[in-house]
């Protein structure tokens, strides 16, 4: 683990912190989708979501004995790009949102992914929103190849032959959309984004020396936009019809995971690099997905894990191995 002037417990501290953070999407992803169902608006669900996450950090940072408001001196001495977290964030989100019902389930988890991996390399390499340089090797080229070809064996090809099987019984194919190839390339952006973010919350989360600052920073961003996109789609019309009482209070815990996923970003980022918080969280939203789908979690339909996603889930741990440790 590439821990400079930290010691090798730290170091795996931090390894297994990173796991962790990815392990939280999946489990934020499925209550979402519950919270949508109730609400029967993906932006209203997103905005509770928001909401519940931006007042979880607002208490963390008045507990932490900050304030909420930056100074005028933290102000004048930030560039605006470092309050483009939460912009970016929305974006991608927005973008998930969008590619699903046009490019499907695979694609829609494929090409996000493939946009991360890419950016934090250029992140890496480049040492782009004043990142620390982690310059490109033989062993991150062949740890990145390792973990493209686990995330295929574990996601798309099982997947992809479900589909296939279920082609058969199909009688007539929808026709692809026929800028499919733009779509694409939307979801290799929204990836690009999410990596970016990571960088700009680790930079202000070092600048003004609280990443829980920063993350609260980024989060009530997002939730303002997001708000904003509510009152645009008018979304915010269904609120008189929800059922509030209905929602099971842990559903609202979406918010608290995406506040705690933002944040432990926002805290890696300085000390382990924009590209070892991807790879390591990619892992654990792998590790977390499978096991969820395993056994059934969060009301989630059962499907029972695979010989070909255990030889991907080995593929992407030797890819870690290459790219953090040789």
């Amino acid at each position: 683990m590439k821990c400079r002037g930290k010691s090798g417990g730290v170091c795996l501290l931090f390894l297994i912190m990173g796991i962790f953070v990815g392990a939280l999407l999946p489990i934020q992803t499925a209550l979402n989708a519950q919270m949508r169902g109730f609400l029967k608006s993906p932006f209203l669900a997103s905005l509770c979501s928001f909401t519940v996450g931006t007042i979880f950090l607002a208490i963390m940072v008045l507990v932490s004995g900050d304030s909420l408001f930056l100074t005028a001196q933290q102000v004048a001495s930030l560039p605006l790009w470092a309050y483009l977290g939460g912009l970016l964030g929305m974006l991608g989100l927005t973008a998930n949102i969008l590619l699903f019902p046009v490019l499907g389930s695979v694609q829609t988890v494929i090409m996000p992914i493939l946009g991360q991996l890419l950016m934090s390399l250029l992140i890496d390499q480049f040492g782009w929103f004043h990142a620390k340089v982690h310059s490109f090797s033989t062993f991150r080229a062949l740890g990145m190849i390792a973990l493209i070809l686990g995330v295929l064996l574990v996601v798309f090809f099982p997947q992809y032959f479900r589909q296939e099987k279920q082609m058969k019984y199909v009688t007539k194919e929808k026709p692809k959309h026929q800028f499919q190839f733009l779509w694409q390339l939307i979801g290799l952006g929204a990836g690009m984004l999410m990596s970016s973010q990571v960088a700009i919350n680790g930079y202000l989360g070092r600048q003004i020396n609280s990443s829980i600052h920063a993350a609260f920073i980024s989060f009530f961003v997002g939730t303002v936009l997001v708000c904003v996109a509510v009152c645009f789609e008018k979304s915010w019309s269904n609120i008189s019809k929800v059922r509030f009482s209905e929602i099971p209070l842990w559903i609202w815990l979406a918010g608290i995971l995406g506040a705690s996923y933002v944040f432990c970003n926002a805290f890696l980022a300085p000390k382990i690099g924009t590209g070892a918080i991807v790879t390591l969280a990619l892992v654990g939203q792998i590790l977390s997905s499978i096991t969820i789908d395993q056994f059934g979690l969060l009301r989630a339909i059962q499907k029972k894990i695979k010989a070909i996603q255990l030889l991907g889930l080995a593929i992407l741990f030797i890819g870690v191995l290459f790219i953090e440790i040789f």
